[in-house]
């Protein structure tokens, strides 16, 4: 749930143009579950989901790794796949379809690709439909409109701003196979839109700020993701951008940075507290009092005893481990790289951690670390240095963000096999 690395508003899926765009797609079986992920809000534009203009590689990659983590095997055709936006923010999938299960229900499921259409043309709206996968904005379920806030007084990261009863009441009426009429809130004038009506899809995609905040939205998820920037990476991440490519003071930034802090702090951020996989994203600690956000150390923290998921790791299960594997088998030009694994706690709860610091040079040489790496849930070796090369040209691909991003999709798929009982054949 997340962080936005530029400011904590969430605008999910909108342009001043923007109309519904194809998510994620595939069928799942009959029985009603739910996965929970990390995503981005995505700026839409006719059918391509777009990065904001003035967008610095390395937003743009911890934003991938955030909405992206589905693109495992055989996903859709990396020509055609293109990034979400900059801001991260949280979201939920619900697997909730009446239908069988499709063979190989990962095979297009990606954000923004063909040959997906949406059945709508609500202009202004905010969600984003394929044949089998709905995605929704919970920026839709603001208690008021931008008027509204200016009398509250309150921010729309506040929960008191948030209608969790409808937000509850859609949810599950989706997840129970009905029908509803969703509000939309237009991102380009402030006010709510008329609403919109929403078919129970066979997935279903929550995205926004709190996605984890209310108890009863919370307990219907099998799987929780959360994306976890760092205060400095974001500053440095928002001096790139407002300074460089905007042309603002480093005044003006850090007052817009210290003005949502006090509501991101108290009512986002905790929400990690109850995810399952954390997807840290923090300062290298190769280079000393770096402060330019470029190379980055990317932490997955991972709860021990979720039901259908067992946390991959390096070398020896359970142990403490540091590496790094620059050497005759792996090019590392500085700062290198340095892997780490072991146990740990996290709000008190017993996890695992993998760890990278830094970046590759020659990606097809992650073979290399692939074959030290267990439980990743691959269906042959080879499998993740694959799905990498694949995207090497996407964002995060060379980094801790495009790597976790392809574990975690590996361990949903296993997880969605467990669920519906059945199993994925993959093309080495």
């Amino acid at each position: 749930t997340a962080t936005s690395s530029t400011s904590p508003s969430s605008k999910c899926g909108t342009s001043s143009s923007s109309s519904a765009t194809p998510a994620a797609t595939s069928s799942f079986s009959s029985r009603r579950r739910s996965v929970s992920i990390d995503s981005s809000a995505a700026s839409v534009s006719g059918r391509r989901v777009r990065m904001r203009s003035g967008t610095s590689p390395t937003i743009r990659a911890a934003a991938t790794a955030a909405v992206n983590w589905l693109r495992v095997a055989e996903l859709a055709d990396p020509n055609q796949w293109v990034s979400p936006t900059a801001a991260t923010t949280a979201a939920a999938a619900f697997i909730s379809s009446s239908q069988p299960p499709d063979p190989f229900p990962f095979r297009q499921l990606s954000f923004g690709c063909p040959p997906w259409t949406s059945p709508r043309s609500t202009p202004n709206s905010n969600t984003l439909i394929s044949d089998t996968t709905t995605v929704l904005c919970l920026d839709d379920y603001h208690l008021n409109d931008r008027a509204g806030r200016k009398k509250s007084g309150l921010t729309a990261l506040n929960l008191a701003e948030q209608d969790f009863d409808l937000m509850y009441e859609q949810v599950k009426a989706l997840k129970d196979g009905k029908a509803v009429e969703k509000p939309i809130y237009n991102h380009v004038t402030g006010i709510f839109d008329a609403a919109e009506k929403i078919e129970s899809p066979a997935i279903l995609i929550l995205e926004g700020l709190h996605p984890f905040a209310d108890e009863r939205v919370r307990e219907m998820f099998d799987f929780k993701i959360y994306l976890d920037i760092s205060d400095d990476v974001k500053f440095a991440w928002k001096i790139q951008r407002d300074m460089a490519e905007r042309g603002h003071s480093l005044e003006s930034i850090k007052a817009s940075i210290e003005a949502r802090k006090p509501d991101f702090d108290a009512f986002v951020d905790p929400q990690k507290a109850f995810a399952d996989v954390v997807i840290q994203v923090l300062p290298t600690q190769l280079i000393p009092d770096d402060n330019e956000g470029k190379i980055l150390r990317v932490r997955m923290i991972m709860k021990e005893g979720v039901d259908n998921f067992e946390p991959p790791y390096l070398f020896d299960e359970g142990s403490t481990i540091s590496w790094i594997p620059c050497g005759r088998k792996l090019t590392c030009s500085y700062p290198g790289i340095k892997f780490f694994y072991g146990p740990d706690t996290f709000f008190g709860e017993e996890v695992s951690v993998l760890e990278m610091d830094g970046q590759f040079d020659k990606l097809e040489e992650l073979i290399y670390v692939e074959s030290h790496l267990s439980n990743t849930s691959t269906k042959f070796y080879g499998e993740i240095t694959q799905q990498m090369l694949k995207y090497q040209n996407g964002p995060g691909s060379n980094n801790g963000t495009g790597l976790f991003q392809t574990l975690c999709g590996l361990k949903v798929r296993e997880l969605y096999e467990r669920i519906a009982e059945t199993e994925i054949v993959v093309a080495a």
